[in-house]
């Protein structure tokens, strides 16, 4: 137990009489290694001094001269390894824009605090602290040459994992999503952001995109001999859709495997979709006129979603994940997430809701009527082998959890 006497707590706010609220609400609750700066350049002399330097700093935003955000810059470049928490009278929608800016920059944020400043709201935040990790030393990710990725794709060692996708209101298993992996022999399990930019940079993404759509759908065949009736997804690349041939493999591939274009859903990012949109607005079109179902993905993070909406008949809109976790608590995710489910529903669209991570993400959802799941509270991305075993714990946990609604 740390002893809250220990802590080293620097206060700095231009308002010397709220300089003195909050030295004394901290004293009340025995944090009493206090120190308070109405100036940036003398709080920054604390911080350079090893034996004063705080192991927590409560920061106002708005003040003359150096303002919070110029005070997080210099905390950045002396590698500040303490916590912020953020004091403030600015609104709830700059509080979270800085507290964003200081997670990038990687400083430690145990979160923000609007004035007045409410005694038990400070203590709440404060009884989070913990001493700093030590930093690990940063590793980048290897990138992998092109040769490698092409001597992958014809080993066969790139493998598909699928991510359930649920009915909200039933708990249904509707389908999943194809996520492909590397099975590297030294390396381990690759991610797809280490080698799918460089498919595409060398000209490799449709042997590639044409190796995974070819398992997905032999794989959705086995599905529906063994009794699932699921709808398959691939995410496919912009790079795909330049070349007018794409079409007439992916309905090859569909007629070889013995599956209907209805159980098979081709998810386009959407920030990939500008520039010269004729091929790819023809593609789109024949696809989806041979009844093969469209998806745009990650919805409301590029710079054309509305423009697509329009242009291309998708039958399915991808709400992203950085819009619905936590949506429940956060009014600035929740207006973004409630704006694209309504515009999902007024297009006569399914509306999938990706990133579910817990419990409240799940119940935001039932309460405002989303359509599908995705995510880990549902469940990872799984091997093909380990659909049908999930299936049955996930149907139990729907009974046994409470997750929908009764009907008695």
């Amino acid at each position: 137990m740390i002893e809250r006497s220990t802590i080293k707590i620097l206060i700095l706010d231009d308002d010397k009489l709220m300089l003195k609220m909050l030295a004394r609400m901290l004293a009340n609750h025995g944090f009493t290694s206090v120190v308070c700066c109405d100036k940036g350049s003398d709080a920054l002399g604390q911080v350079d001094n090893e034996a004063t330097r705080p192991d927590l700093i409560l920061l106002d935003l708005n003040m003359p001269g150096m303002d919070g955000i110029e005070f997080v810059r210099y905390l950045v470049e002396r590698q500040f390894t303490g916590s912020l928490i953020l004091v403030s009278g600015e609104d709830e929608r700059m509080l979270r824009t800085a507290e964003r800016l200081v997670q990038a920059h990687k400083i430690h944020m145990l979160g923000y605090l609007q004035k007045p400043v409410k005694p038990e709201a400070m203590l709440a935040l404060l009884t989070q602290w913990a001493p700093p990790v030590p930093i690990k030393p940063f590793k980048a990710k290897k990138i992998y040459s092109a040769e490698e990725i092409r001597a992958a794709i014809k080993e066969g060692a790139l493998v598909n994992y699928y991510q359930p996708k649920v009915s909200v209101a039933s708990g249904t298993v509707v389908g999943v999503e194809t996520l492909v992996r590397w099975h590297h022999p030294k390396d381990g399990l690759v991610f797809p952001n280490q080698f799918i930019h460089v498919a595409e940079e060398h000209g490799l993404i449709n042997d590639l995109t044409q190796f995974v759509l070819l398992q997905a759908f032999t794989q959705a065949k086995k599905w529906q001999q063994e009794g699932f009736e699921l709808r398959v997804s691939v995410n496919v690349s912009m790079d795909n859709l330049t070349s007018l041939d794409f079409q007439d493999h992916v309905v090859k591939l569909a007629a070889d495997a013995g599956i209907l274009p209805q159980k098979l859903v081709l998810e386009i990012t959407e920030s990939q979709l500008m520039g010269d949109m004729r091929v790819s607005l023809e593609i789109l079109t024949r696809l989806r006129l041979k009844r093969f179902r469209l998806s745009i993905d990650d919805f409301g993070t590029g710079h054309s979603s509305l423009a697509q909406l329009r242009d291309i008949p998708f039958d399915e809109l991808k709400i992203d994940q950085g819009f619905v976790h936590r949506a429940w608590k956060d009014e600035t995710l929740r207006v973004i997430y409630d704006a694209s489910l309504a515009l999902a529903k007024q297009l006569n669209m399914e509306s999938v809701a990706e990133g579910v991570e817990d419990r409240d993400d799940w119940e935001l959802l039932r309460r405002t009527g989303c359509d599908l799941a995705q995510g880990n509270f549902v469940s990872k991305p799984l091997l093909a082998e380990e659909i049908p075993e999930w299936i049955k714990v996930w149907l139990n946990r729907v009974q046994t959890e409470l997750l929908v609604q009764s009907t008695n």
